[in-house]
């Protein structure tokens, strides 16, 4: 009897094909100031295997929104060098092929730009329509990965970023890019070890960097058959600080309890009070990852970390114990001080749930029926950065074996979905995306 890997069954498992489809149909009102994409991607293997569920090619699912129609859907691989000419990403020299990724984690837009991005490599530059471009290195510039984590600055409309390597130091370098695409800065940052930088932090006067004791392994490299990285008890989990007035100053470390996070909600910087400036960031946070192996067999919880920059210390507090995962905001208000926050549940009650970080209090919509939401992107309703806006989340239906594309008034979750918009196919469980608005 053969067992189902668990990364390539149910709702993991790849769809075969792309396909195009127009005038879907709609449960529901969709909000007529809408206009623009849902874009989301994540791994779907077109061999239809892969040794984790991190490491398959990337498809981008998009949905295009138009005056309250759900005007089409298209699903597409993005051909990297990897999909297309089987390219690896060490050549025969030792030389790194940055080109050489799956693409497969996040999908942003950056100076006209849109950008399939995996940690690994470099970006791929999309069209319109899903086609891929090619790879996007900021006109030469940029010479390591990219992380599916940039951050956008809403004044300056600067996005920041690094990249990590995993054989030779430096093993991590801060990168800020202009609003035009002009890449403006490249620094390394001194770490100890190569370890997994997913993601970290922006707020108005700072960048926060994650390095935690999830590390390179060489042994588990060299074995094959998934994530190289493990967790390790003798490294010290520790946040960096640099202030963005002096990017290429000293970081300051303050030490944290051991942990690790694979995605930030939102950081802000905290007035002074008496004296002491303080930085305030969210994060879903799990106790340990990968010790044994790389499965994510434990849950994470939303919590808040209070950096004390006079005293040198971090505040660590829990905020739920409900388990979460992809934690987003109005990116409008990225680094500054966000009141709601937004985190996806999967199981049996899956469900959104959006937190008032001010009063500290929750409300959320459960889906019921085994329904599965993905990470829910937020669309602002109009130009009040923190107001009123919908949430849209791709949501899976085990019994019917499909997706709805799903939206949801961000300030009435309780109520339900405003429109639902049924696709003619499942979309496999992925990572992020983002609503890309008609320019």
């Amino acid at each position: 009897m053969t067992t189902a890997i668990p990364h390539l069954a149910g709702n993991f498992a790849p769809v075969a094909d792309e396909i195009t489809a127009t005038d879907l149909p709609v449960t529901g009102a969709i909000p007529a100031e809408l206009s623009g994409w849902y874009l989301r991607n994540g791994p779907n293997p077109h061999a239809a295997a892969s040794a984790h569920w991190f490491l398959g090619d990337g498809m981008v699912h998009g949905i295009r929104v138009d005056n309250g129609r759900a005007v089409s859907y298209r699903n597409r691989w993005v051909r990297t060098s990897t999909f297309t000419d089987d390219a690896v990403r060490y050549r025969e020299d030792g030389t790194k092929d940055y080109a050489a990724g799956v693409a497969n984690t996040h999908v942003i837009r950056h100076a006209g730009h849109t950008l399939a991005l995996v940690e690994s490599s470099l970006p791929y530059e999309l069209t319109p329509n899903l086609d891929t471009v090619g790879p996007y290195d900021f006109d030469g510039a940029l010479r390591t990965n990219m992380t599916a984590h940039p951050k956008t600055c809403p004044t300056t409309g600067e996005l920041h970023f690094f990249g990590y390597e995993v054989t030779n130091p430096p093993y991590l370098t801060y990168h800020r890019a202009a609003a035009d695409g002009t890449l403006l800065l490249s620094r390394p940052i001194d770490v100890p070890a190569p370890t997994m930088h997913h993601d970290f932090h922006l707020t108005a006067e700072h960048v926060i960097f994650m390095d935690l004791p999830v590390v390179f392994d060489l042994p588990t490299a060299m074995r094959g058959g998934g994530m190289p990285f493990r967790w390790r008890d003798d490294y010290a989990a520790r946040l960096g600080v640099l202030r963005r007035d002096d990017p290429h100053g000293e970081i300051r470390w303050f030490a944290i309890d051991p942990c690790y996070v694979f995605h930030a909600l939102n950081a802000f910087d905290e007035p002074a009070a008496e004296g002491s400036a303080r930085i305030v960031l969210y994060v879903m946070r799990y106790p340990e990852l990968w010790r044994a192996d790389g499965q994510v067999d434990l849950d994470a919880t939303l919590w808040r970390w209070t950096i004390d920059l006079a005293a040198g210390v971090v505040a660590e507090e829990q905020i739920d114990d409900r388990a979460g995962e992809f934690p987003r905001i109005d990116d409008r208000l990225a680094g500054i001080d966000s009141r709601f926050g937004h985190v996806s549940t999967r199981g049996d009650a899956g469900a959104l749930i959006r937190y008032d970080l001010h009063t500290g209090t929750s409300s959320a919509y459960e889906f019921g029926g085994g329904r599965v939401p993905e990470e829910a992107s937020f669309v602002p309703a109009d130009g009040r950065p923190g107001g009123d806006g919908y949430l849209v989340s791709y949501v899976y239906d085990p019994a019917a074996d499909r997706s709805d594309l799903v939206i949801l008034a961000s300030n009435d979750l309780p109520a339900g979905p405003v429109a639902t918009i049924a696709l003619p196919r499942r979309v496999p469980h992925g990572f992020h995306g983002n609503w890309l608005a008609d320019e």
